[in-house]
């Protein structure tokens, strides 16, 4: 395409604050910046300068500064960033006390609350005051089996405002899930709901606490939230309180504890699917800086905005969401089905509450755009500024949906980055242009590059995606994990002193980035390497196609390709079928990216937030063994995979 999907008109760029940025550098730093990849430059070869000044421009509160900014920057892992500053994460998203609305929650079942400022504040002030009185310090864990309700924000709020550690799972998590994650951390108190709603379903939460309690004896505290009964029965959980009767109404205040930047702020978790999930530990000051960055500069969010994103609490994108306080706007949550009781709940819902910013999945688009929802058409969605989407590359034909169906004048930024970072490498930045498939640009501050196989810079082509220079949000480490070694192995073992993100992608002619998938799922038929979304990219374009999945099968000295679709109810591969998969696939792409073997199956097994398996699936196909099946929503679907006679052949 030699256009892009939507420009900025110089009036929306001359209102945005990356561009109110770029003229306070331009004035305070003597700077000539006009720009957005002449600023990414400057940033990343003077990154003191860059987060310095963006400190100062984002307002960070803290007790303590300090003159340094970085410590040991030739290092990574080693690097340290503001050592001498002190300051608390919940302080900065609590800033604002006013009567303005901060969370805005609507549940599948149509119920809707709001919380004010002042309202969210003082709810924290009263929760905190009762995990000091049971004891909880600094470093301590408190975990969450939540539904994304209000609620989870609160307590997150108050346990990081004393300096303890917030790690959660969200309650479609089995037992055995939710123990190989907050069974490392050994968290001290457990909050929970009694259930929650999904897809018109009332699901009690209730046994599963008490199994999880049963195998972690660290729990001292499970304090229950009613979110399915008013008054639940928590009998089933010996000692537990309801969340009104722990917490200390009469506390109006909160005691701020000032903490360093590298302080413990977060354990995250990864999907788990290949072995026990790695507990990654993630700094106060990193994700406050990373955040603040990429929601004020690169979605230009601010207080008049309205930001809702579907996550769940056990996504990355929960804590992105949340951090979103800071900035002073209206967050919007949503828990349920995002198709219940119809496809279009969730524009019902950016209707009514006039989101500016709405968050979702590339799978959830496909869907929508297979579903023949047209919200454009459907909704006034008029507030509307920007689309944001992750989880998986989106492809250029749901870049086109968007602009066709939903709206023409918007900012639709692919962003791409991770658990490990708890933040972006490549994401929008609502000055540039949108060009269909592309991400729009490298974060600022992050010295992003595509190396092959040798650690060479690549351009226009595809290879490894990688960081050169430390950036805050880097992890502190990993759980359990003394001398750093699983840490280092993780992301420092292919390149000395990179950062290997296991992306597989190019950086584009325009500055911008395309992902092709995860380097371990990179398929490499006669020795030529195919990224997995290039080939879904093909076949979602094929009406009768829902979804599909793709892995490289060992076969006679060579690997051929495989895939596997999912096709709408009452649709069977034929031959017919089968052809036109293959013909669409060579038309587009080469003919080494036509799949040997189409086969269908009912489902494609998925993480929990929504990401395909491959490499479980190669795994099953291969005959051997997957360590982790509850890391999977829908385990079963990889039984589906298991001595397929297609494959034997």
């Amino acid at each position: 395409m030699d256009k892009p999907l939507w420009t900025p008109s110089p009036d929306r760029v001359a209102a945005t604050r990356l561009w109110d940025f770029m003229a306070t550098l331009n004035r305070d730093e003597d700077q000539h910046f006009e720009t957005y990849h002449v600023l990414w430059q400057w940033s990343v070869d003077h990154p003191e300068t860059f987060w310095s000044r963006f400190w100062d421009y984002a307002g960070i509160v803290a007790e303590h500064k300090g003159e340094r900014v970085l410590e040991h920057g030739d290092r990574m892992p080693g690097a340290r960033w503001f050592p001498d500053a002190r300051l608390n994460f919940a302080e900065n998203l609590l800033r604002w006390r006013d009567d303005r609305a901060a969370i805005v929650f609507c549940g599948e079942d149509g119920r809707r609350t709001e919380l004010s400022h002042a309202q969210l504040y003082a709810r924290v002030a009263a929760l905190a005051s009762a995990l000091r009185a049971q004891g909880i310090q600094p470093g301590d864990i408190c975990a969450g089996f939540m539904p994304n309700v209000p609620e989870t924000i609160i307590a997150m709020l108050a346990t990081t405002s004393i300096g303890a550690i917030w790690s959660s799972c969200s309650p479609d998590f089995g037992i055995n899930g939710v123990v190989d994650r907050f069974g490392q951390v050994r968290p001290r108190v457990l909050f929970t709901t009694d259930g929650y709603i999904y897809n018109g379903k009332r699901l009690s939460s209730i046994d599963k606490v008490a199994g999880i309690a049963d195998q972690i004896d660290s729990i001292e505290q499970i304090v229950v939230v009613p979110f399915l009964e008013s008054t639940p029965d928590i009998s089933a959980l010996p000692g537990a309180r309801l969340l009104d009767d722990y917490g200390h109404a009469n506390a109006t205040e909160i005691e701020f504890a000032q903490l360093p930047f590298d302080h413990p702020l977060y354990v995250m978790y990864s999907s788990g699917t290949t072995g026990v999930p790695k507990c990654i530990v993630h700094s106060t000051g990193g994700t406050l800086i990373q955040h603040l960055k990429e929601l004020i500069l690169h979605t230009d969010i601010g207080r008049d905005d309205r930001f809702f994103y579907y996550t769940t609490c056990g996504w990355m994108m929960w804590n992105w969401m949340v951090s979103g306080l800071a900035t002073g706007c209206t967050l919007v949550l949503f828990d349920g089905s995002p198709f219940a009781p119809r496809p279009g709940v969730l524009w019902d819902m950016a209707q009514q509450e006039r989101i500016s910013v709405f968050g979702t999945s590339a799978k959830y688009l496909a869907a929508l755009e297979k579903a023949g929802v047209k919200p454009g058409q459907s909704h006034d969605l008029s507030a509307l500024k920007a689309v944001l989407s992750t989880g998986s590359p989106l492809s250029h034909e749901s870049f086109q949906y968007v602009y066709r169906d939903i709206k023409a004048d918007l900012q639709l930024s692919s962003i791409s980055g991770g658990t490990d970072i708890v933040s972006c490498f490549a994401l929008g930045a609502p000055i540039l242009p949108v060009w269909p498939g592309e991400l729009q640009c490298r974060g600022l501050g992050m010295a992003v590059d595509i190396f092959d196989d040798e650690g060479r810079p690549l351009r226009e082509a595809k290879g490894e995606l990688v960081c050169t220079r430390p950036f805050p949000s880097m992890p502190i480490g990993f759980w359990n994990d003394p001398d750093g070694q699983r840490f280092h192995d993780a992301y420092f073992a292919q390149f000395d002193n990179i950062w290997a993100h296991g992306d597989y992608g190019e950086i584009t002619r325009h500055g911008g980035l395309i992902i092709h998938g995860r380097s371990d799922a990179v398929l490499n038929p006669g020795g030529v390497r195919i990224g997995t979304a290039e080939i879904y990219r093909q076949v979602e374009k094929v009406e009768e196609v829902l979804e599909s999945l793709c892995i490289g099968q060992p076969w006679l000295d060579d690997v051929r390709v495989v895939l596997f679709v999912r096709l709408r109810d009452g649709v069977s591969l034929d031959d017919a079928l089968r052809k036109r998969i293959k013909d669409t696939i060579r038309a587009n792409t080469t003919p080494r990216h036509v799949p040997a073997v189409i086969v269908q199956v009912a489902d494609i097994p998925r993480t929990i937030s929504g990401k395909i398996v491959e490499l479980a699936v190669r795994q099953v196909v291969m005959g051997e063994t997957v360590r982790n099946k509850d890391a999977l929503a829908n385990p079963q679907a990889l039984e589906l995979f298991r001595d397929l006679p297609e494959l034997q052949s």
